[in-house]
């Protein structure tokens, strides 16, 4: 997006972070991303996205209102609990049944097409 001048100072222990304004966004610069996107918009679709766009960076924008001072960079809100359970061995899956089904195999491997040409 046109304009972006970087991220300095971003991530400044115990300040206010120093973030670069970016310019308008406009159908222009909507078009080039859905270019390396590989989408296809109308002028009238690149337009409304543009302002849809704009809408959003003036939201994000409002956040240089609020005092962060002290307060510790997150990636959550609030705590989350670890989503994993406890890792405990297993007795592993019997070979000859795990090829039971394979349209093709030669001992307990799976046979598969060949994809990639052998070098020379």
């Amino acid at each position: 997006m046109a304009g972006f001048r970087g991220l300095a100072g971003v991530g400044v222990p115990g300040g206010r972070a120093n973030v670069g304004r970016m310019s308008a966004i406009g159908p222009s610069d909507v078009a080039r991303v859905a270019a390396l996107a590989r989408l296809v918009f109308s002028q009238e679709e690149a337009e409304a996205m543009a302002r849809d766009l704009e809408q959003i960076m003036g939201h994000v924008r409002s956040l240089d209102d609020l005092d962060t001072t002290g307060v510790p960079p997150t990636a959550h809100g609030f705590e989350l609990a670890t989503p994993l359970r406890p890792d405990h061995p297993a007795k592993p899956l019997d070979p000859e049944l795990a090829v039971s089904n394979a349209p093709e195999r030669q001992g307990t491997a799976f046979l598969v097409p060949k994809v990639l040409e052998e070098e020379g």
